[in-house]
């Protein structure tokens, strides 16, 4: 059952169209979990494996090498992991991944989402068969770009293909399904390399291998389900179009919504230049908000907590099974509190979750890096029992409270803010900048650890300072709008961004509506 308090169906001059909950949409849920599990499995496993002595062994002899010298020479604990091929590694998929939103952006509009998410799950699989049996590094990251392919593909067609199936009443639920799926599925690769890591040499292999099980999953839902009835009628297919509709509405009065379809889509194809409509004027609110969340989520650390976290904690002198634990606990952790956003998004609003949180990350960074600072010198190999459990319950508290704010919400406000012409090249720009920084992140962390050290989480810290006062000033609370009075009720509204919405170009009068109850 979906989350008290989501959005109120969308309304067509107050009527609500009719559509129960169907087995096809059922499958469709199903789906949305396989596209997030991917995207979860991948960035939680390259942790766990870059820390596995078989396989650094085998790629990264250097690395390994330095992991077992005690102390001595210039490899500070920090730098024993500091290697441009070790990131190279991590960071190929999400370059790949930038690089095939461009693409799966023109697929999903001229193939169908569908074919797209099909076109996903094969470089999905084809990618897993290569890293599981890699030999050498070559084939190691080709197998990873291959991977990253497949996730552009996914995180372009997957969310479309949800909110278009989906019944309106359980729509909200379903986007944050998917980051919830997300971080399932980090949680779940966190689990598999606790136990690869015991099977010697080729543990790795297995962790990695397993990645074909949720892309099989969205393989098989590919080849079942229908398109939408949205994409078929954008592609000239009306008569199937309304077919499908009946079908996943389990009703034949589906004309109302029908109409609406082919109003819609025929006015998203007098938009000839979306990315240039995005460009202008009016739209520059929810465009800066849009990148700028993308950054700042980046910027708040996350991703190399949940990339190198098994790493990061070796390195800070747990034993190997130790930081596959404390990554599995974060991983769980994760999991809960994204729970928490589901329940909490639409009752307390978005600027209170992102403000809470960001007082919450700031403390925790700062303690990590003080305690750090003071208890883990360049050459000791050990933390203490005591402060390590410390270690982890801050590393938690951070986790928990990105979970129920710039996690979900990232990927939520830049959703249900750009207005219906620029849409679809919104969602382009947002996957985009949020992938090329992912990739920057994956890419810099290990030689950022290297030379900042302790001060690392102080680096991060100050960010989330920055990113705090950018949601107090610039970004106004959304709760409880409907998507089509955003410009009246939010942008005008606004004592900054009002001056960039042009009153002339909006035709609809605003109407003073009673605040609902909560």
């Amino acid at each position: 059952m979906p989350a008290a308090g989501f959005s109120a169906p969308a309304r067509t001059g107050g009527v609500q169209f009719e559509g129960k909950i169907t087995p096809i949409v059922i499958v469709s849920c199903i789906m949305a979990a396989t596209g997030g599990l991917m995207f979860g499995y991948d960035v939680g496993i390259s942790g766990g494996v870059t820390s596995m002595d078989d396989f650094l062994k085998k790629f990264f002899p250097t690395v390994y090498k330095r992991t077992k010298a005690k102390g001595g020479g210039n490899d500070s604990n920090y730098c024993q992991y500091d290697n441009q091929g070790l990131q190279l590694f991590t960071s190929s998929l999400y370059l790949a991944g930038l690089t095939a939103t461009f693409f799966a952006s023109y697929t999903t509009r001229k193939l169908g989402r569908k074919l797209t998410m099909l076109m996903a799950s094969i470089f999905f699989l084809i990618g897993v068969v290569l890293n599981a049996a890699a030999q050498e590094i070559v084939m190691l990251i080709i197998g990873r770009i291959l991977l990253g392919c497949g996730v552009g593909f996914a995180n372009q067609a997957v969310p479309l293909f949800l909110s278009e199936i989906a019944p309106t009443r359980i729509r909200g639920g379903l986007n944050i399904l998917f980051q919830l799926n997300v971080t399932i599925g980090i949680l779940f690769a966190n689990l598999v390399n606790y136990g690869t890591s015991r099977i010697h040499p080729w543990g790795w292999r297995v962790s990695l291998g397993l990645a074909g099980v949720p892309a099989l999953l969205l393989l098989m839902g590919s080849l079942i389900v229908d398109d939408t009835p949205n994409s078929l009628i954008e592609r000239g297919h009306l008569e199937k179009g309304k077919e499908v509709l009946k079908k996943i509405r389990g009703t034949q009065n589906v004309e109302a919504e029908f109409e609406e379809i082919v109003m819609a889509s025929e006015a998203a194809r007098q938009v000839h230049h979306p990315f240039r409509n995005l460009l202008q004027r009016r739209n520059r609110p929810q465009l800066v908000i849009a990148v700028w969340l993308q950054v700042f989520q980046q910027f708040t650390g996350i991703n190399a907590i949940m990339f190198y976290a098994p790493v990061l904690f070796k390195t800070l002198g747990f034993g190997s099974d130790a930081s596959l634990y404390s990554a599995v606990i974060t991983g769980a952790v994760n999991v809960v509190s994204t729970l928490v956003s589901i329940y909490s998004v639409d009752k307390v609003g978005r600027r209170v979750l992102l403000l809470e949180a960001g007082v919450q990350m700031f403390i925790s960074q700062v303690i990590i890096s003080v305690l750090l600072g003071v208890k883990v010198k360049d050459q000791s190999n050990n933390l203490g029992h005591g402060m390590a459990i410390l270690v982890v319950v801050f590393v938690c508290l951070f986790v928990s409270s990105f979970a129920w704010s710039w996690g979900p919400l990232g990927w939520l406000i830049p959703s249900e803010t750009f207005p219906l012409e620029t849409r679809s090249a919104g969602q382009s720009v947002t996957v985009c900048v949020n992938l090329l920084f992912t990739f920057v992140i994956a890419q810099s962390f290990l030689s950022m650890l290297c030379h900042l050290k302790y001060a690392i989480f102080a680096f991060f810290s100050a960010w989330v300072i920055i990113m705090s006062f950018f949601v107090l000033f610039l970004l106004p609370e959304t709760k409880g709008v409907p998507i089509e009075e955003m410009a009246e009720r939010v942008w005008m509204q606004h004592w900054f961004w009002r001056r960039f919405i042009d009153d002339g170009h909006h035709h609809h009068k605003v109407v003073e509506l009673p605040q609902a109850a909560a």
